[in-house]
């Protein structure tokens, strides 16, 4: 099984949700608890809005791409900028680091606890990529009805 969805979006803050819905769809394919859907929707909330406030520094007028990609027994989800990107990963990923002082900067912390893999690369000037993998605890898609 290999199922894929792309969705772009423009950077606003009212688009995290439609990330978040999508997601949750596409993790209800496989055989996820409700807890866990949960942990997934925020971590991908967490990725889209460092996308949106980060990466674009809250101008409306980039784009984020999110691609779900449902594999036997996992999911994977890449959130995709072309913004303003990370100079030092290194710092960016450290607790309570935050470029907004309004910002409390656990984004990371949650995407790394939530997700069972986390990837992030980053190009200053060219933006960055986030590639996050959930697996479930048995492999193979949920099936309904019929034999």
């Amino acid at each position: 099984m290999h199922n894929r969805v792309v969705l772009e979006i423009p950077s606003l803050p009212e688009h995290v949700s439609l990330a978040r819905l999508l997601v949750a769809q596409m993790a209800a394919q496989l055989r996820f608890t409700v807890a866990e859907v949960e942990e997934i929707k925020v971590a991908v909330s967490e990725a889209v809005t460092n996308a949106i406030v980060h990466g674009y520094q809250g101008r409306g007028d980039g784009v984020v791409r999110l691609e779900v990609s449902l594999h036997p027994g996992e999911l994977e989800v890449e959130v995709i900028d072309q913004g303003c990107g990370m100079a030092d990963l290194e710092l960016a990923r450290q607790p309570a680091y935050s470029t907004d002082p309004d910002r409390m900067g656990l984004g990371f912390i949650f995407m790394e606890n939530f997700m069972d893999h986390l990837e992030v690369r980053s190009e200053p000037g060219r933006g960055t990529r986030v590639r996050m993998r959930k697996r479930t605890g048995t492999c193979g898609p949920v099936t309904t009805g019929g034999q």
